[in-house]
């Protein structure tokens, strides 16, 4: 059987990332070279750029490393998780996105305020009503 084995170079112009993210990821443990040459260059498997497709097709839904690095386990010991627990991860990412549009959505109202609030003219800005909301302390709380 003729395994094929990559350089980190060919691995990362192969999978369009750089050469430093590969390396980025390898530092937080989620890809790995499976090999190394004789001078030290590290080589990575077919299995390794398999690996590597599942974090950038994870990431691209939104994942953290973190999470990345919890999703890695459970798939690499499948026999041993459920899919409640797969599924626990994605929904509680759910939540975090849920949060955090109802977050923006506060940041936007709080902009769209200060925005209605502006007269928009051409006279000085020393009387403008958006620099003086974001001067008042108070108006901080007027975000939640």
């Amino acid at each position: 059987m003729n395994s094929q084995f990559y350089q980190i170079g060919e691995l990362a112009k192969q999978t369009h990332i750089s050469v430093e993210t590969l390396r980025y990821y390898e530092s937080k443990g989620l890809i790995s070279a499976q090999q190394r040459t004789d001078s030290g260059y590290r080589l990575y498997a077919e299995a390794d750029v398999q690996r590597l497709h599942f974090v950038l097709q994870a990431k691209k839904v939104g994942f953290s490393l973190k999470e990345i690095d919890q999703l890695l386990n459970l798939q690499v010991a499948k026999d041993r998780h459920t899919c409640e627990e797969v599924k626990q991860v994605t929904g509680n990412k759910i939540e975090e996105i849920e949060q955090k549009i109802h977050d923006l959505n506060q940041i936007k109202q709080a902009l769209q305020r200060l925005h209605q609030a502006c007269c928009g003219g051409q006279e000085s800005a020393a009387n403008c009503s958006i620099l003086q909301t974001l001067e008042d302390p108070d108006f901080s709380g007027q975000l939640k």
